[in-house]
């Protein structure tokens, strides 16, 4: 999937490496340690159309990007939408994608259970 942020095309990717920047960018902590569960905590948000966490979906899912785009740019671009319309497609979408990466159909799976 590919949006254009702040004048750059960005591709969305929605692998083990998008996992481990969410978990930087959403997950829990404790004690000082990482426990992870970005994954588990934003993807009920995004059905949910929590727009913070959509916009933390995104910018996780541009890592791979060069030049990469900023969080305050992934806010500005989801703030810029103009319609509500415009704004569930891209819910739509985004959730869409993430459901049909291999890599998380097991944990999207067992989310359900």
């Amino acid at each position: 999937m590919k949006i254009t942020i702040a004048g750059k095309e960005q591709e969305l990717n929605f692998g083990v490496r998008f996992v481990r920047e969410l978990d930087k960018v959403a997950g829990m902590e404790a004690g000082g340690m990482s426990l992870g569960m970005g994954l588990t905590k934003s993807l009920p948000a995004l059905n949910a159309y929590d727009p913070a966490v959509l916009s933390d979906v995104i910018y996780s899912a541009t890592f791979r990007n060069s030049p990469r785009v900023g969080r305050n740019d992934v806010d500005d671009y989801l703030d810029g939408l103009t319609s509500v319309k415009e704004f569930e497609k891209l819910f739509d979408d985004v959730s869409k994608e993430v459901k049909k990466a291999n890599v998380l159909k097991v944990a999207l799976k067992n989310m359900q259970a």
